[in-house]
């Protein structure tokens, strides 16, 4: 059974546009989530330990202000287009959008006010909550009204976040989640003693802008290759890696598959990343740098957190030979991924 509660979070600024932020609040037996009607963010979410100690595992803030002031997306949704796309352009149908360009040469999740950044309308359901917003046509540079739904629900350890979308006009679409974990417990200073393994046996070598290059390399020999599990300190040192920030290649398949494990021995704390997405950004907060206090007014410094943001691969709508990234009207943009949190 999951127990579903509502209360206020915190009212938004006038500039911001006012309006109440609520929080739900999910629980089950082995795990509680705390999620936001602001940029439908997971704000904390504690699981338990080997111990049968509960931590909060994912970055973020106490109070709303951390959430309203500048942050680097912590547990929000990111769109129309998560990651990132190249000098912010594209065509549809012969015509050409420009966007804001929030990431040197490039625009990023969604650009100066994404998905994250605004309050949608919430549903409270037996299990879960599922949030709604209509993205007007030409909102951030983007074509088409865009209905959206991301709902959250949680059975036992596995919380499930499903994305729908529905336009007007054909547009780029690209959803996720852009939750920080450190299995630790947030604050923890670095996830070097945590496991990783993706099961991707290709991925997508970008540019210095972190823009993938179009090519799609083989894991097979390099740092990349993550389908057995690594422990990350010493796999970053061995493969001289700053980190992570790039795009594995799934199967091409729709239905729900593993994609990544992520587990932390000296706690037994567990997670996996089921997806029906063709693409896992993995990035391991390289470019936090301890200038952002979160919790507690604790600093989250370099490589204090990871994500895996199941998602379509970067810069999709201007290559081609990637999966499609566009909806068209009377069609409907569907995924669903499920984080599984459990105890080794």
């Amino acid at each position: 059974m999951t127990e579903v509660k509502r209360e206020v979070f915190g009212q938004m600024p006038q500039e911001e546009g006012g309006g109440m932020v609520e929080k739900f609040v999910l629980k089950s037996d082995s795990v509680k989530v705390e999620i936001l009607s602001l940029g439908c963010i997971i704000a904390a979410l504690e699981m338990k330990g080997r111990d049968g100690e509960c931590s909060d595992v994912v970055l973020g803030f106490d109070t709303l202000e951390g959430y309203t002031r500048k942050h680097p997306f912590f547990g929000a949704v990111v769109g129309r287009v998560a990651n990132r796309i190249a000098k912010g352009r594209f065509a549809v149908d012969g015509k050409e959008y420009q966007l804001f360009l929030n990431n040197g040469p490039n625009s990023l999740h969604g650009g100066a006010r994404g998905f994250d950044k605004v309050l949608w309308s919430p549903q409270v359901l037996p299990n879960g909550v599922c949030f709604f917003r209509l993205s007007p046509d030409g909102e951030e540079g983007y074509p088409g009204d865009l209905k959206v739904w991301v709902t959250y629900t949680l059975s036992g350890g596995e919380l499930a976040i499903n994305y729908r979308a529905q336009t007007s006009k054909t547009t780029p679409i690209n959803l996720t989640n852009h939750a920080y974990f450190n299995l630790a417990g947030q604050g923890s200073r670095d996830i070097y003693d945590h496991e990783i393994s993706i099961e991707a046996d290709s991925y997508l070598p970008v540019d210095n802008t972190k823009l993938p290059t179009g090519e799609v390399a083989a894991v097979q020999g390099t740092g990349f290759d993550l389908r057995q599990p690594v422990k990350l300190g010493k796999h970053l040192q061995k493969f001289h890696l700053d980190g992570f920030d790039h795009n594995f290649c799934l199967p091409q398949v729709q239905a729900r598959r593993l994609a990544a494990r992520a587990c932390h021995p000296p706690t037994g704390r567990a997670m996996e990343v089921h997806t029906t997405q063709p693409g896992i950004q993995f990035y391991t907060g390289n470019n936090l740098d301890g200038s952002l206090k979160g919790k507690g007014a604790i600093a989250y410094p370099k490589h204090s957190a990871f994500c895996l943001e199941t998602q379509n691969w970067p810069d999709a709508i201007n290559k081609p030979h990637f999966p499609n990234a566009l909806l068209r009207p009377g069609e409907e943009y569907n995924h669903t991924t499920w984080l599984v949190f459990n105890t080794a």
